[in-house]
């Protein structure tokens, strides 16, 4: 017995080593695994350490036997920056349950080994770059709960093999390149509750998918699909997501829909063919939020939303709905969360429900009835809807006056009341809405003059009176308000008298200026040249006289000119000829004489119209003009005579001119130096005492210190006499530079005017009473603060202002500065010092950029490159956006300026300072950017994934792991891309600011135009 008992421990004994050198062999197995995945991704920066289960994002097994026999069950590793391709060897860890490896840069193919993890539950791998197609071998892994691969490339089909999959729950493969048929043995994965496969490349019929009854999240938009919707699909009472638009789907929608999808609460099936009446029994869909059923053919009455008591977003535009007697527009009164109502582009008739309008929702933010036939007045009540910023009502067939309560609609962003016949003056109260953008009036009745207070709207980047009746002259005080103004400027066809106002030439960024079919008179004023962002100038069918300006020579970028059919006259300027954009030109029916050029625009035959002018000629002999060579003989001898007897008196004037300004010039000389002004170099304008300085400051209260600098402190005040706040700069005189900064400062501002600048109000240099050398600078106050503690302020009150919207527009106004001062200052600025700090806010949140105490101007400056500089050389600004050439010496440049607006472009968007502590070892705010581009939710500020987040994703299981790509976010995406080639290392990989300004107005056009909110 005692052997058999020895014998049988010793069996143990040896099972045990057995097993343990079993467990250690698989141990040391699942290391060379890793070993193998570092060498291909490099996840770990050190693999010393001899417990593998302690290196980041790797969990093992828990386990009672010693740590050599641990395995590898998880790996763990989001947005690491994890490059290269997925080798193999992955497969070698054969205990692995949970793979996680999304928003990184992850490439190449699927490895078809993964197939061999058969305890596989969860595979994440979006958001990278992967390519080829889905691997077949997936279905072996029967256990595979959750497979998540979307935001990559992969392509091909989906393989119908992934239909054996029967613990699979949730499965994600939207925003890929996936080709071909949705397989019907999708319909076998009974398991699911979420089947994510929007923006593919799917073709062919939906199949049944009736055996997945747990279904909650269904997304096939942004597909070709094409068929009608199988039945089943509207029976999925669980669904509370159902995703079809923009694909080609047809047929019509299910009677009972509303009853079977009891639970829905976002229906997306907009932008296909369904036709037919909106069904009623939605009204039973009680849960229902977001309906989105836009540009269809569904027809018949729109239903009542009486009892949809949660509705937010409804979306019916581009059908072929009717009103009815509109009882569902009264019936809104009951949706109290309603925020966005379109039914434009429909068939709706009748007097517009002017006793519905008080009942609508105080929600309500948008409201599309545009392209209607709707009659009747707009009822007083619409300035009820104060929350509104959203108002289209063109093209329909109201009438009367334009109700003046609009005025009380403070968040009115865009008002479209065009195509209509309002009748009346425009109310004065418009000019109340300061937050207004586009106003578009056109193609309506309306009479009398522009109101003036319409230069209250300050905001308005588009302006649209064209087709009216208006009368009296064009007020240049108020359009010299209305800076802002980029895109369009249409007052033609209307009956304007007088001349055109000089004041237009302050409109710098404008686009388009149309003018035509008026009565006005006078000269072309020359100001107008300064205009340099035309791309249109209408002029015809006035009574204009003279000539065309010399100054338009700087509208390079024009594409379209009209002065036809004016009285013009003198020569067709040579200019023309040079300007490479231009595509459309008529001079026609006009006075000009002389040559017609022969070059640029004027060598087709269709781009240049000139006829109409009798005494022009052709040096060429063509376009049925005479010869100029005839013309000139005719008149040589009429005018020589003449021309010598005036030669000869502006000879003897000149001589008599000479002497006199000689003689002034030396005593203007004798009187400067005697009198106490500030040195020639600083700004003449009204002198200031230190007493007027130390007043206005209280003393130089601390209390009163709103900022404080390397150069100078800054104070709010109040000079006496007057009403309005000031900022004062006093410079630190003690600290190196300081004297050269306030000089800089001076020559910077002395002559630049524009309304993203800092207004200087007045230099002051003098002494204190003791004696020492005092210098400030006094400028308008900026109320708001500035971009710095907007950004990073945790209580700052306008945090929670800073949408995408407003980040855009504080993006466009800092780069309309940088583009005037480097384009249009002659000769041009560089700021040198641009950082959030210096970024400031008035009272209407207009963003303006200040200190300049470090700028320089170029002498000699000519297509980016600067020769003849004075003092520009060395690292010029602030840590973190100071361009990193010049740290190296090189000079300053109107780059390095672009390279800080690109920092300050990524730092708006992210929320992080480019000295965020984070930001070490070589990684830069640039490269943070640069390495999730392909995911950039990873990378924004937090309020800004919640603004762009679709309706849906709070809805949505592993929501962080699934969000559809909006044109929010590509308007994000496209700033950040600004951002980061703004900010690229070698100066001549950057834009201009011209180019950079046209990509930022592009991005808020684009954003603002979002017809679908």
């Amino acid at each position: 017995m005692a052997s058999a008992s020895v014998c049988i421990k010793a069996l143990a004994l040896l099972a045990t080593v057995l097993i343990l050198a079993t467990l250690a062999d698989e141990s040391s197995n699942n290391r060379e695994a890793l070993l193998c995945l570092n060498s291909r991704l490099s996840i770990w920066n050190s693999t010393t350490s001899p417990d593998f289960c302690t290196w980041r994002g790797v969990t093992c097994t828990e386990t009672t036997q010693p740590p050599a026999a641990a395995k590898v069950m998880a790996l763990d590793m989001e947005a690491l920056g994890l490059t290269g391709d997925i080798p193999p060897c992955i497969s070698n860890l054969t205990s692995l349950v949970r793979i996680h490896l999304p928003n990184n840069q992850l490439s190449g193919h699927l490895p078809p080994e993964l197939g061999q993890l058969t305890r596989l539950r969860y595979l994440n791998l979006s958001t990278n770059v992967l390519t080829g197609e889905i691997p077949v071998s997936l279905s072996s892994c029967a256990g595979l709960e959750v497979l998540v691969l979307s935001r990559n490339s992969i392509g091909g089909a989906i393989p119908p093999e992934l239909g054996a999959l029967r613990n699979l729950s949730y499965l994600d493969l939207a925003i890929n390149k996936l080709s071909g048929t949705l397989p019907p043995s999708v319909g076998n994965l009974s398991s699911l509750t979420a089947l994510l496969l929007s923006q593919n490349q799917l073709q062919g019929n939906i199949p049944d998918l009736s055996k997945i009854s747990g279904l909650q999240f269904l997304d096939l938009s942004y597909n070709s699909l094409s068929g009608t919707v199988p039945t089943s699909i509207y029976k999925l009472s669980l669904l509370t997501f159902l995703g079809l638009a923009n694909n080609n789907l047809g047929g019509t929608l299910p009677s009972d829909m509303g009853n079977s999808l009891s639970n829905i609460n976002i229906l997306m099936m907009s932008n296909n063919h369904f036709e037919g009446n909106i069904p009623a029994s939605l009204a039973n869909a009680s849960k229902l939020e977001f309906m989105y059923l836009g540009n269809n053919s569904l027809s018949g009455v729109i239903p009542s939303f009486g009892a949809m008591m949660n509705l937010q977003v409804v979306m019916l535009h581009s059908n072929q709905l009717e009103a009815g007697d509109w009882t569902f527009f009264s019936s809104l009164a009951n949706c109290t969360r309603l925020k966005k109502l379109n039914l434009g582009g429909n068939n709706l008739r009748g007097d517009f429900p002017v006793n519905s309008v008080a009942d609508l929702p105080k929600t309500l933010d948008g409201l599309t009835l545009q392209s209607n036939y709707i009659s009747g007045t707009i009822p007083l009540e619409i300035g009820n809807l104060s929350k509104i910023s959203l108002l289209y009502l063109d093209d329909n067939l109201f009438t009367g006056p334009i109700p003046p309560t609009l005025g009380q609609l403070h968040n009115l962003f865009i008002l479209k009341l065009s195509k209509n016949m309002f009748s009346g003056e425009i109310p004065p109260s418009i000019g109340n809405l300061n937050q207004l953008s586009e106003l578009y009036l056109q193609e309506n009745q309306l009479s009398g003059s522009v109101p003036t207070s319409l230069a209250g709207c300050q905001k308005l980047v588009a302006l649209n009176l064209s087709s009216n009746t208006l009368t009296g002259n064009i007020s240049g005080l108020m359009f010299s308000k209305l800076n802002q103004l980029s895109w369009l400027l249409d007052l033609s066809h209307n009956q304007f008298t007088y001349s055109i106002p000089v004041e237009l030439g302050s409109l710098m960024n404008l686009g388009s200026l149309n003018l035509s079919h008026n009565k006005l008179a006078g000269k072309i004023p020359s100001t107008l040249g300064a205009c340099v962002r035309l791309e249109s100038l209408r002029l015809e069918g006035n009574l204009l006289q003279g000539s065309i300006p010399q100054s338009l020579a700087n509208l390079k970028g024009v594409k379209v000119l009209d002065f036809s059919r004016n009285n013009l006259s003198g020569k067709i300027p040579e200019f023309l000829q040079t300007f490479t954009s231009l595509q459309y030109l008529n001079m026609s029916f006009n006075n000009f004489e002389g040559p017609v050029p022969t070059g640029g625009v004027f060598t087709g035959t269709n781009n240049a119209s000139v006829q109409g002018n009798p005494h022009l000629c052709s040096s060429v002999g063509v376009n049925d003009f005479p010869r100029c060579s005839t013309l000139v003989s005719k008149r040589k001898h009429k005018f020589i005579v003449p021309l010598l007897a005036a030669l000869s008196g502006l000879v003897g004037v000149a001589l008599i001119l000479r002497l006199f300004f000689s003689v002034f010039n030396v005593l203007r000389k004798k009187k400067r130096k005697s009198s106490e002004s500030i040195d020639h170099t600083y700004m003449e304008m009204k002198r200031l005492t230190y007493n007027d300085v130390s007043k206005a400051t209280n003393s130089f209260s601390p209390a009163n210190i709103v900022g404080s600098g390397q150069s100078g402190t800054v104070y709010k005040g109040q000079m006496d006499g007057e009403d309005t706040m000031v900022a004062v700069k006093v410079f630190k005189l003690d600290q190196y530079g300081a004297v050269g900064s306030f000089v800089a400062e001076c020559k910077a501002l002395q002559n630049i005017r524009h309304r993203n600048l800092v207004k200087v109000i007045t230099a002051c240099s003098t002494y204190d009473p003791m004696g020492n050398e005092f210098k400030a600078l006094v400028f308008e106050y900026m109320a708001n603060g500035s971009l710095e503690n907007r950004l990073h302020a945790k209580f700052h009150k306008h945090n929670a202002d800073l949408g995408l919207g407003v980040r855009i527009c504080i993006a466009v106004d800092i780069a309309s500065s940088l583009e005037y001062l480097h384009n249009q200052c002659i000769p041009p600025v560089v700021h040198c010092n641009l950082k959030p700090s210096n970024i400031l806010f008035d009272d209407e949140d207009t963003a303006y950029v200040c200190d300049f105490g470090l700028a320089r101007l170029i002498r000699g400056y000519s297509s980016g490159v600067q020769s003849n500089s004075t003092s520009t050389v060395g690292p010029r600004g602030s840590i973190g956006y100071i361009a990193p050439e010049y740290g190296m010496g090189s000079p300053i440049s109107t780059e390095g300026d672009v390279y800080s607006y690109g920092i300050i472009i990524l730092e708006m968007l992210t929320g992080r300072r480019p000295t965020d502590e984070a930001f070490r070892d070589g990684l830069t705010l640039r490269k943070y950017v640069g390495a999730s581009l392909s995911k950039v939710e990873d990378i924004l500020h937090p309020s800004l994934i919640a603004e762009m987040r679709h309706p849906h994703a709070d809805h949505t299981p592993k929501a962080e792991e699934y969000r559809i790509t909006t044109r929010m976010g590509v308007c994000a995406l496209q700033l950040l891309k600004l951002g980061q080639i703004c900010s690229e290392e070698l100066p001549k990989d950057r834009p201009s600011m011209h180019e950079i300004y046209s990509e930022v107005i592009a991005i808020k056009e684009a954003f603002f135009s979002m017809n679908s909110y």
